[in-house]
Protein backbone atom coordinates (compact mmCIF):
# COMPACT_ATOMS: atom_id res chain seq x y z
CA UNK A 1 0.00 0.00 0.00
CA UNK A 2 1.40 3.45 -0.66
CA UNK A 3 1.76 6.19 1.49
CA UNK A 4 1.15 10.20 0.54
CA UNK A 5 2.56 12.14 3.03
CA UNK A 6 2.19 15.88 3.65
CA UNK A 7 6.15 16.79 5.10
CA UNK A 8 6.42 19.95 7.36
CA UNK A 9 9.84 21.47 7.51
CA UNK A 10 9.31 24.00 10.92
CA UNK A 11 12.48 26.21 10.08
CA UNK A 12 11.00 27.72 7.45
CA UNK A 13 7.26 28.19 8.64
CA UNK A 14 6.50 31.70 9.69
CA UNK A 15 2.89 30.48 11.04
CA UNK A 16 0.88 32.89 8.61
CA UNK A 17 -1.70 30.54 8.82
CA UNK A 18 -1.84 30.65 4.54
CA UNK A 19 -2.27 26.44 4.93
CA UNK A 20 -5.37 26.38 7.02
CA UNK A 21 -6.92 29.26 5.07
CA UNK A 22 -6.29 27.76 1.57
CA UNK A 23 -7.85 24.48 2.86
CA UNK A 24 -10.52 26.00 4.56
CA UNK A 25 -11.73 27.70 1.55
CA UNK A 26 -10.91 24.47 -0.96
CA UNK A 27 -13.02 22.36 1.45
CA UNK A 28 -15.89 25.12 2.30
CA UNK A 29 -15.31 24.62 6.15
CA UNK A 30 -17.75 26.23 8.25
CA UNK A 31 -16.63 28.85 10.81
CA UNK A 32 -15.07 27.29 13.86
CA UNK A 33 -13.57 24.50 12.17
CA UNK A 34 -10.75 22.82 10.59
CA UNK A 35 -9.21 20.31 8.77
CA UNK A 36 -6.29 20.74 9.72
CA UNK A 37 -4.37 22.60 12.60
CA UNK A 38 -0.72 24.76 13.05
CA UNK A 39 0.24 24.45 16.61
CA UNK A 40 2.21 26.79 18.17
CA UNK A 41 4.12 26.79 21.40
CA UNK A 42 5.92 29.82 22.72
CA UNK A 43 7.81 32.29 22.39
CA UNK A 44 10.39 30.59 24.09
CA UNK A 45 13.89 31.55 23.83
CA UNK A 46 16.32 29.67 21.05
CA UNK A 47 19.98 28.88 21.83
CA UNK A 48 20.62 32.76 21.36
CA UNK A 49 18.40 34.00 23.20
CA UNK A 50 16.01 35.04 20.61
CA UNK A 51 11.97 34.47 20.92
CA UNK A 52 11.12 31.61 18.44
CA UNK A 53 8.01 29.36 19.14
CA UNK A 54 7.77 25.49 18.36
CA UNK A 55 5.62 24.93 15.23
CA UNK A 56 3.59 21.69 14.86
CA UNK A 57 1.28 21.09 11.76
CA UNK A 58 -1.18 18.46 12.40
CA UNK A 59 -3.15 17.49 9.26
CA UNK A 60 -4.54 13.47 8.78
CA UNK A 61 -2.09 11.02 8.94
CA UNK A 62 -4.10 8.59 6.62
CA UNK A 63 -2.61 6.08 9.26
CA UNK A 64 -1.96 3.15 7.67
CA UNK A 65 -4.29 0.93 10.26
CA UNK A 66 -6.72 3.74 11.04
CA UNK A 67 -8.83 2.99 13.61
CA UNK A 68 -11.78 5.18 12.53
CA UNK A 69 -12.03 3.20 9.95
CA UNK A 70 -13.39 0.21 11.59
CA UNK A 71 -14.91 2.46 14.14
CA UNK A 72 -17.65 3.78 11.55
CA UNK A 73 -20.61 1.37 11.57
CA UNK A 74 -22.05 2.55 8.15
CA UNK A 75 -18.75 2.11 6.47
CA UNK A 76 -18.42 5.51 5.51
CA UNK A 77 -14.99 5.66 6.67
CA UNK A 78 -12.68 3.68 4.15
CA UNK A 79 -9.21 3.12 2.84
CA UNK A 80 -8.65 3.47 -0.71
CA UNK A 81 -5.57 1.14 -1.74
CA UNK A 82 -3.39 3.98 -2.41
CA UNK A 83 -3.85 4.78 1.68
CA UNK A 84 -6.02 8.06 1.52
CA UNK A 85 -8.88 7.70 4.06
CA UNK A 86 -11.67 8.82 3.38
CA UNK A 87 -15.86 9.75 4.22
CA UNK A 88 -18.73 9.11 1.80
CA UNK A 89 -20.66 11.47 1.89
CA UNK A 90 -23.52 9.61 1.27
CA UNK A 91 -23.15 6.49 3.57
CA UNK A 92 -22.24 9.10 6.70
CA UNK A 93 -24.72 9.30 9.34
CA UNK A 94 -23.05 11.51 11.91
CA UNK A 95 -22.49 9.10 14.62
CA UNK A 96 -19.45 10.63 15.82
CA UNK A 97 -17.86 7.10 16.54
CA UNK A 98 -14.79 7.85 13.86
CA UNK A 99 -14.20 10.93 15.85
CA UNK A 100 -13.96 8.96 19.23
CA UNK A 101 -11.87 6.38 17.85
CA UNK A 102 -9.03 8.60 15.94
CA UNK A 103 -5.89 8.98 18.35
CA UNK A 104 -5.34 12.51 16.58
CA UNK A 105 -8.26 14.28 16.69
CA UNK A 106 -8.50 14.48 13.11
CA UNK A 107 -12.43 14.06 11.47
CA UNK A 108 -14.36 17.06 13.17
CA UNK A 109 -18.44 17.05 13.27
CA UNK A 110 -20.05 19.40 10.36
CA UNK A 111 -23.04 20.54 12.20
CA UNK A 112 -24.57 22.68 8.97
CA UNK A 113 -24.57 19.03 7.33
CA UNK A 114 -24.74 16.54 10.43
CA UNK A 115 -21.78 14.68 8.99
CA UNK A 116 -17.81 14.46 9.93
CA UNK A 117 -15.33 16.15 7.75
CA UNK A 118 -11.96 15.37 7.47
CA UNK A 119 -8.66 16.02 5.45
CA UNK A 120 -8.64 13.65 2.48
CA UNK A 121 -5.47 15.78 1.14
CA UNK A 122 -7.55 17.34 -1.23
CA UNK A 123 -8.35 14.03 -2.74
CA UNK A 124 -9.49 15.46 -6.24
CA UNK A 125 -6.64 17.46 -6.87
CA UNK A 126 -4.34 14.23 -5.75
CA UNK A 127 -6.19 12.02 -8.28
CA UNK A 128 -5.68 14.70 -10.78
CA UNK A 129 -1.86 14.57 -10.32
CA UNK A 130 -1.95 17.85 -7.91
CA UNK A 131 -0.91 18.87 -4.50
CA UNK A 132 -3.32 19.52 -1.50
CA UNK A 133 -4.60 23.19 -1.24
CA UNK A 134 -2.70 23.56 2.02
CA UNK A 135 0.45 22.65 0.40
CA UNK A 136 -0.19 25.22 -2.83
CA UNK A 137 -1.03 27.82 -0.28
CA UNK A 138 1.66 27.65 1.81
CA UNK A 139 3.81 30.64 1.49
CA UNK A 140 7.21 29.98 3.05
CA UNK A 141 7.13 26.23 1.51
CA UNK A 142 7.15 24.47 4.31
CA UNK A 143 4.68 22.12 3.65
CA UNK A 144 5.56 20.02 0.44
CA UNK A 145 3.65 17.01 -0.72
CA UNK A 146 5.30 13.15 -1.09
CA UNK A 147 3.97 11.03 -3.18
CA UNK A 148 4.51 7.25 -3.06
CA UNK A 149 7.04 5.59 -5.36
Amino acid sequence: MAIYRIKFDKKRCIACDACLIHCKVKNKVPTGLSLNRLFAEGPIADKDGMPTAKLKYQPCLHCKKPECVPACPTGAMYQREDGLVLVNMDLCDGCQSCIEACPWDVPVFNRQTGKIMKCDYCVDRVDAGGTPACVTGCTASALSFVRPE
